[in-house]
């Protein structure tokens, strides 16, 4: 089975795309899912021993001889600190925020090793929070290596199972129709949903500041079984779905389960969910949660429950007595014991009885789509089942929190902008990277689009809008409200976006996994120092971006400690994100007029609609018309006079 989408945008089906038997379904996912946690596996085991240590370096997957320390606990687990044996700048590395990392001596195969997460990082620094820490931390040099993530394989693999299943509720309300089974899809979508036992209340959409679509959305998912909202960029779909969430706690509908496929996007959920004061709970590791929000969390409001108390009594106590069991003997030792083993059962039944209280206490419960699986919620159910950022989730991940119990499901995404992330090109064109929000699509259910963007100026909108929405967007800010930033000079003040043409050549790196523009890098950091210099911007202001993550290096080594705040990240890093002005690098230069990856026209969407006051695009003109969409692009850069010429000549 495959689906796929031109780059207008409309569904175009490659195989058969409806489960005629649900077993096909189970074993082409359980392969796919087999077949990327292999993949991932075997990468990871390549690098480790065939890659030498400088090429592990270069691609930032590995760092090496750090020092480490610890820094306290985090929700007690300990941080493990590393930096540099003689201080100093760390070199490039990705190891970024709640990414899972192995921690070894000198290599990760053949010893001991300790897995942990990054709680954050700086240019000197990584802090790590591990379960456990090596006993001889302080001594010599440490090792740190990005880990495969077999976890979220497990639980993929036991929602498939469970779905499938013939006893008990799990997901089999919905499975008929999330097989495509129906004759009439959109007619099974549209009824109503079978929850019983719950007082409903009317919808009460009074108060709420929605446009128009955003309404009539909410007014759809509130009234059907099945419902998908299409947000395109900047049209609100967070705000939508936190929106709809209290609609449906205020109607009496609650608890809901409340997932999105990243961490980001679950703390983006929980802040709009606290800010229209929902009883929402943060469910998962703190040390993956936004700062601002991990008071939200439930470790957290666990911490601060009153039966703590208890707890810290009952520990005081057993400490005591496992203090004197050297100078007791035969049956008073043995009583010890029994007494120190009751302590302990003592304490996981309050501790249990604590978690289950808070969890019965939340309005809406937040986590990641994975994060659903943990055995914490294993024998809780959830009626109502929201997923955000649907579509940059494989549909084996969006089952996860299906299969806790849905009758009524809610998918927020937008399929015309990049799908999930699979590493596995066999489980790739097998159909893994097919989100379950565009396989229903694809076979009939209708998805309600947001219409009207906040976002972008009207002149950034207009070609997106054109080419992948079919004319349907709406400007919900006005020219005025986005006034064309200083420091650079537009070819049309009246239009900011510009392209200037750079005819340099790309290199490929080394290690053949990505492609560099030093050509390009140095009009990067010209325009960006330009833009910073009349002080009608900051560097927070600025979001440099580019496809390839070799560029993403060069510039930000370029720029070095320079500019405190710009942010340089890739196009599929920044995907949900906004900045005033966004300054892109393409990258591709070659006489063959290849253009790779930037074909994909969904990462194309993406990159020009980040910015809200302006949009500046770098490239080599003569290779990017070598792919349909950009030479689309270009001729509308055309034909408004939005060639950036002078930027070069200068």
């Amino acid at each position: 089975m495959n689906t796929r989408s031109n780059g207008k945008g409309t569904p175009s089906v490659a195989h058969e795309n409806k489960w005629r038997k649900s077993q096909d379904h189970f074993q082409c996912f359980t392969n796919l899912i087999g077949i990327e946690l292999e993949d991932e596996l075997n990468q990871v085991q390549e690098r480790w021993k065939n890659w030498s240590k400088q090429k592990m370096a270069s691609a930032g997957l590995a760092r090496f001889d750090l020092v480490g320390r610890t820094s306290g606990r985090f929700f007690g687990e300990p941080i493990l600190v590393f930096e540099s044996r003689g201080g100093g700048s760390l070199p490039f590395h990705r190891f970024g925020h709640g990414d899972m990392v192995i921690i070894s001596r000198a290599r990760p195969w053949g010893e001991k090793v300790v897995e942990g997460v990054v709680l954050d990082r700086t240019n000197r620094r990584i802090r790590i929070v591990t379960k456990e820490k090596p006993s001889d931390l302080r001594k010599g040099g440490w090792r740190l290596d990005r880990g495969a993530n077999r976890v979220a394989h497990d639980r993929m693999h036991e929602a498939l199972v469970s779905f499938h299943s013939t006893e008990g509720d799990g997901g089999t309300v919905l499975r008929d129709l999330l097989l495509c089974q129906p004759h009439d899809l959109a007619a099974s979508a549209q009824r109503p949903p079978e929850i019983r036992g719950q007082k409903t209340r009317p919808l009460n959409l009074s108060g709420m500041l929605l446009d128009e679509s955003q309404s009539d959305a909410i007014e759809t998912a509130v009234s059907q079984r099945l419902t998908m909202i299409q947000g395109p960029p900047g049209t609100g779909k967070t705000h939508t779905a936190v929106h709809l969430l209290k609609s449906l706690i205020e109607m009496g509908r609650g608890p809901i389960l409340a997932c999105a496929e990243s961490n980001v996007a679950v703390d983006n959920l929980l802040e709009g969910l606290l800010e229209l004061g929902v009883k929402a709970i943060r469910f998962g590791r703190p040390v993956k949660v936004r700062e601002s929000l991990r008071d939200a969390t439930l470790d957290a409001q666990v911490s601060r429950h009153p039966k703590q108390d208890e707890i810290a009594f009952i520990r005081e106590e057993t400490d005591a007595m496992k203090s004197k069991l050297h100078d007791l003997k035969g049956k008073e030792k043995g009583l010890a014991h029994r007494d120190i083993n009751k302590n302990y059962r003592e304490i996981r039944e309050l501790e249990q009885r604590i978690t289950d209280d808070v969890l019965s206490g939340a309005e809406v419960l937040c986590t990641t789509n994975i994060g659903a699986g943990h055995f914490t919620l294993s024998n809780r159910k959830f009626s109502i089942v929201l997923i955000d950022e649907a579509t940059q989730a494989t549909e084996p991940s969006s089952l996860v929190p299906i299969v806790k119990g849905a009758r009524q499901l809610i998918l927020v995404g937008d399929h015309r902008q990049l799908p999930p992330t699979v590493t596995s090109q066999n489980a790739e064109e097998g159909g893994l990277d097919i989100p379950l929000f565009e396989r229903l699509l694809a076979n009939g259910v209708p998805a309600h689009m947001l219409t009207t963007q906040y976002r972008m100026h009207p002149t950034i909108r207009e070609f997106p809008s054109s080419r992948f929405y079919e004319n349907r967007l709406e400007d919900g800010c006005s020219e005025s409200e986005r006034p064309p930033v200083a420091g650079f000079l537009w070819p049309d003040w009246d239009k900011p976006v510009a392209f200037v043409p750079v005819h340099g050549s790309e290199i490929q790196e080394e290690s053949g996994s990505s492609r560099s523009n030093m050509d390009e890098a140095a009009i990067v950091v010209k325009i960006v120092n330009d833009l910073l210099a009349p002080g009608d911007l900051t560097p927070d202001d600025i979001g440099v971006i580019s496809p390839y993550a070799g560029q993403v290096r060069l510039i930000r080594e370029m720029f070095g400690d320079q500019i405190e705040g710009l942010e340089v990240k890739s196009v599929d890093g920044y995907q949900g994100r906004e900045k005033e002005i966004i300054v892109l690098s393409t990258v591709r230069a070659n006489e063959n007029g290849t253009v790779g990856f930037l074909s994909n026209y969904r990462r194309l969407n993406v990159a020009l609609t980040r910015a809200k006051r302006g949009l500046i695009v770098i490239g080599d003109d003569r290779t990017l018309r070598n792919d349909s969409t950009w030479a689309s692009w270009l001729d509308w850069i055309t034909e408004f006079n939005l060639m950036a010429w002078h930027v070069v000549n200068s």
